[in-house]
């Protein structure tokens, strides 16, 4: 019986074929939960762009960008385009339960990566593909990235203020998304395999996955012909107020997402009047009412500080201060809630990234990214390499 205090993916094993940002992020929290994740690159154009990603650097091939995507991961440097490279890597699917790119659409069936190439060294093998836009149709020889999904997915258009140019999301939420959907996809086809004995192709693409994320306003569109725009204050397109509002020294974000919050926002701000005024009594008449609910909450919440208005709505009103990077990371309650972990980095032993949002009272590995081919010997000696044959590897340039 598995201890629940065991990493509850110990001893599975990925194979990762991976770039920048959305199958790293996949396969970090693989690793994150104790799977064995082996990231496969080679100097000869196979490196991630990741590790030269700026502004900031830790030694050759690495960067500070790369290390918030692939801690506790191992790395094999190694030339898939080799004949010795080829029977590296199947001598290794023999032993993976996943094997996971994120190349454009066109490369897996090109590097032999999908399931009818690698079946014959694994049966129960499965093979996971991101791409911009998919295997199968026009564009999947397109390269693309998670801006442009916002674009094309008209979330620019429902981003920021009226006025104002189309706005991307501030972080790359599509690539984020796009991973946690192929980790999510993965990881039931590896328990499909495990029972069924056949492993398979999965397939996700950053614009499917961006598509997905319109939900109700795609709902709203396609059964009424609703076009969801841009709203002032960051506002909700329907629920009011639940958005921006002034305090006496900046800003605080409202969620008065039901009648019961409105009526408790209404008390505390010692405007119980509010509650009963005509346009603001219930949801419908708050709607049609958002530019004067707007200029009724400013001046009311304006008499006092934004920590002043979070302590006396917090945990009663939905609401939350508005903080730049660098007030976030520093929160306190964020701090004691172990959101930062420090890892020993050879180039910097305080090395500080964002800690799993997993919890699961279970030991979290704690190690830094892998330098590129720091761990060749290890794995190639767990597939039966001899030292000769690891130097030859070496020597030919496989390595």
């Amino acid at each position: 019986m598995t201890s629940p205090n065991t990493a509850p993916l110990a001893g599975v094993r990925l194979i990762a074929v991976e770039r920048f940002g959305a199958g790293p992020y996949a396969t970090g929290h693989f690793a994150d939960l104790g799977a064995d994740v082996i990231r496969i690159e080679h100097v000869n154009g196979g490196l991630d762009a990741a590790r030269a990603t700026g502004p900031t650097f830790l030694g050759e091939h690495d960067s500070v960008y790369y290390q918030s995507f692939n801690g506790n991961k191992r790395s094999l440097s190694l030339d898939l385009k080799s004949d010795a490279g080829r029977e590296v890597l199947e001598r290794l699917i023999a032993t993976a339960d996943g094997l996971i790119d994120n190349l454009r659409g066109d490369q897996p069936d090109k590097l032999k990566l999908t399931y009818d190439h690698v079946k014959a060294s694994n049966p129960k093998i499965v093979c996971a593909h991101i791409s911009a836009y998919g295997r199968e149709d026009e564009r999947r020889g397109w390269p693309g990235y998670d801006y442009l999904m916002q674009a094309e997915a008209g979330f620019l258009s429902m981003t920021g203020e009226p006025d104002s140019p189309p706005s991307r999301f501030g972080l790359s939420m599509v690539d984020f998304m796009t991973g946690m959907t192929a980790a999510f996809a993965l990881l039931a086809g590896i328990m499909a395999a495990r029972s069924s004995g056949a492993g398979r192709d999965v397939d996700v693409s950053l614009y499917d996955v961006a598509m997905h994320q319109l939900t109700y306003p795609a709902a709203w569109y396609l059964n009424d012909g609703l076009v969801t725009g841009r709203f002032a204050r960051s506002s909700h397109p329907y629920a009011v107020p639940s958005q921006l509002c002034k305090t006496a020294d900046g800003w605080i974000f409202l969620m008065c997402q039901t009648q019961k919050f409105w009526r408790i926002l209404c008390e505390r701000m010692e405007r119980p009047d509010l509650a009963a005024d005509p346009r603001f009594i219930d949801e419908e008449t708050r709607y049609h009412n958002r530019e004067s609910i707007t200029e009724v909450l400013d001046e009311a919440l304006s008499s006092q500080t934004t920590e002043a208005w979070i302590e006396l709505l917090a945990g009663d009103v939905p609401c939350g201060p508005v903080y730049d990077i660098a007030q976030a990371l520093d929160n306190p309650y964020f701090v004691r809630r172990g959101g930062i972990r420090t890892v020993e980095h050879p180039d910097k032993s305080d090395l500080k990234v964002v800690a799993s949002p997993i919890r699961m009272g279970a030991p979290v590995q704690n190690r830094p990214a892998p330098k590129l081919g720091a761990d060749n010997q290890d794995i190639l000696t767990e597939l039966g390499y001899s030292p000769a044959e690891i130097n030859k590897l070496k020597d030919d340039g496989v390595l």
